[in-house]
């Protein structure tokens, strides 16, 4: 089997749930395959690793479970039920393209020890290089902090950090990051390009979307990480058809978050 980085440009795209529902009740077969359209599209260049969420999402198309009195908990439940069944359909849609999945479970104290970090990097390096796309979610039947904020935007900028990605790209549900006052006044203009993460957390209207738990601040947070990492973070509308290919070729509105840029 094969090993190492190879000289493709490495994206860990992170998927948030509005988007994988496509902002309905039902995890989106077509979006996924969307998803791995634009993979195949975009293979020669690129590398992908995914972070996903949906598994709480795909869950609740089954079941509806009784509640012990915290909430955490059935939703901890939930996850445990909607992951393989998320896989699954990852799976079935993927390889009807071509395409191999493998699943990755990680927690937040897998990012602190050094041993797993090694291991982390060592096994996703291994299934890369065996042409396998690592699909990542946090581990929520033994972790919670995703679950009550974050959808796995701050999962997903400690994975791009560790696996030494060129690219963290956030799918969500608008185009990127508008201006407080388009907002406001509902003209809606992204904001393209920044540096600043201060100037921009001063630009977000709070709101939580029906799936998602961390709204814009957490994708801030994220890209906090990721820029001491020098790493961009691009946000951009997943629910829109090809989306990445559309972003990488510059042809739709996203919001790009840089390296500062230090006046000598």
């Amino acid at each position: 089997m094969e090993t190492g980085k190879s000289d493709k440009k490495r994206i860990v795209l992170k998927i948030g749930s509005n988007v994988l529902t496509k902002e309905t009740d039902h995890i989106s077969r077509g979006k996924i395959e969307d998803i791995g359209n634009q993979i195949v599209a975009l293979q020669d260049r690129y590398e992908f690793v995914i972070v996903s969420s949906g598994a709480i999402a795909v869950a609740k198309q089954f079941v509806n479970l009784e509640s012990n009195g915290k909430e955490i908990t059935v939703k901890q439940a939930l996850a445990s039920i909607g992951q393989p069944h998320l896989m699954r359909i990852f799976q079935e849609s993927f390889r009807d393209l071509g395409l191999l999945t493998s699943q990755c479970l990680l927690s937040y104290s897998d990012f602190e020890r050094e041993q797993s970090k090694k291991n982390i990097v060592n096994t996703i390096n291994v299934l890369i290089a065996n042409n396998y796309i690592p699909i990542i979610n946090e581990n929520d039947t033994v972790a919670t902090d995703e679950i009550k904020f974050g959808d796995n935007d701050k999962l997903a900028a400690l994975t791009a950090c560790l696996l030494e990605a060129d690219l963290l790209l956030i799918a969500t549900n608008t185009n990127g990051i508008c201006t407080k006052e388009s907002v406001e006044n509902k003209t809606f203009k992204t904001i393209d390009e920044v540096d600043d993460l201060e100037l921009l957390n001063n630009e977000i209207v709070s709101s939580t979307s029906k799936h998602g738990t961390g709204g814009m601040k957490s994708k801030v947070q994220a890209a906090s990480i990721t820029q001491d990492c020098d790493i961009e973070t691009w946000i951009a509308n997943g629910l829109e058809d090809n989306f990445m290919v559309n972003a990488i070729n510059n042809t739709v509105p996203f919001t790009k978050i840089i390296k500062p840029v230090y006046n000598e």
